[in-house]
């Protein structure tokens, strides 16, 4: 009797159940995009009658109202590193009221193999201050849970229910071990991705500073490097004058396909890079006088730019059409076009003495 009145509780509380899932996920999803936060999965479920009575059933006598259950709304978000779970619950404590005393820090078990169930539990409120409908004064007193974890971790646990299990006592001994040592490892892994990720993202922040300070010597030249070397605007002064021919507009286009072609040409510093534009911008310069003149284009991409800076260092260190090709089979891949576009630039070049 005591179950099929939480059951009918329950029935009569969907509604409510139903409009809170979606104000959480939606302010949830809001929250994350603000902060610039990316996560492997957001998801929500309210727990079906069938669960419900199979929880009744097990531990029925726990619960005197429907609303001493805190999962019937469950919210999960997975995130794609183990750090960012920290990060994250601390933008939930500004969202939700969180009721400290049933919620719990399952990352701080010691067992090796609870890998799976590392998780951040909060039990949490919707506070008037997010929403509140006076005809459902409900919302904001029903309890839900939001678990944080990690994408491994996630896998994990889903793997070990696929298994059948519901605790170590029922795994043989035969396979706990091996699958405690896989939980170590996993948990390894875990950790692992988020210390790369961290050394990833300083290495940037030094190399973002290394650039700005202009001592361009010291900098190597890789995709890091040139693309915070691009956001310099290094080629904005010549692009300013190219457009000018037919006073054009510019259209901003990416050059990051040409690092590579500028380590092929022995470019290994950004200083390499910055000494070759100031050598050869005169000519790239003349060299678009050439191939505008009489055109009427009034769109210039900002990547003929460093294109003709290219197109003027492959001719003058004596690389001639074949270098051309080269280059334009790098950009466009390949295309018989690229022979016609490296002998009409050669030809135009020859006007301007660059060979």
């Amino acid at each position: 009797m005591h179950c099929e009145m939480i059951l009918d509780e329950y029935h009569a509380k969907l509604p409510f159940y139903e409009k809170m899932k979606s104000i959480v996920t939606e302010r949830l999803g809001a929250c994350l995009d603000e902060n610039k936060i990316v996560v492997a999965g957001l998801e929500a479920r309210i727990k079906t009658e069938k669960s419900l009575t199979g929880k009744l059933e097990l531990k029925g006598s726990k619960y005197q109202t429907l609303d001493d259950i805190t999962d019937i709304l469950g919210v999960r978000i997975i995130t794609y590193y183990s750090d960012e779970v920290d990060v994250i619950s601390a933008l939930v404590e500004k969202l939700f009221d969180i009721d400290w005393d049933n919620s719990v820090d399952k990352r701080k078990m010691l067992e090796i193999d609870r890998f799976g169930y590392m998780s951040l539990h909060y039990v949490c409120r919707v506070p008037e201050r997010m929403y509140h409908d006076p005809a459902m004064p409900q919302l904001n007193q029903i309890r839900f849970e939001l678990q944080m974890r990690s994408t491994l971790q996630h896998v994990w646990a889903n793997m070990y229910h696929d298994m059948g299990y519901k605790s170590d006592v029922e795994i043989p001994a035969e396979y706990q071990r091996n699958m405690s040592r896989l939980a170590g490892m996993l948990e390894l892994v875990d950790e692992q991705f988020s210390r790369i990720r961290k050394e990833i993202n300083d290495y940037r922040r030094n190399v973002q500073a290394l650039v700005a300070s202009g001592d361009f010597d010291e900098v190597p030249l890789n995709g890091d490097t040139f693309r915070s070397f691009l956001e310099l605007k290094p080629f904005q002064r010549l692009a300013d004058k190219i457009a000018a021919i037919n006073q054009a507009e510019l259209y901003e286009d990416d050059l990051m396909s040409y690092c590579h072609i500028l380590m092929l040409m022995g470019m290994r510093t950004i200083g390499d890079v910055v000494r070759m534009r100031n050598e050869n911008e005169e000519g790239a310069y003349q060299l678009a006088l050439i191939q505008l003149a009489g055109t009427g284009l009034d769109i210039v991409a900002y990547s003929v730019v460093l294109q003709n800076i290219c197109i003027v260092y492959i001719l003058t260190q004596g690389f001639g059409e074949a270098g051309l090709e080269r280059m334009f089979k790098l950009l466009y891949g390949e295309s018989e076009y690229n022979v016609q576009r490296a002998h009409r630039i050669y030809e135009q070049a020859k006007k301007i003495n660059l060979i």
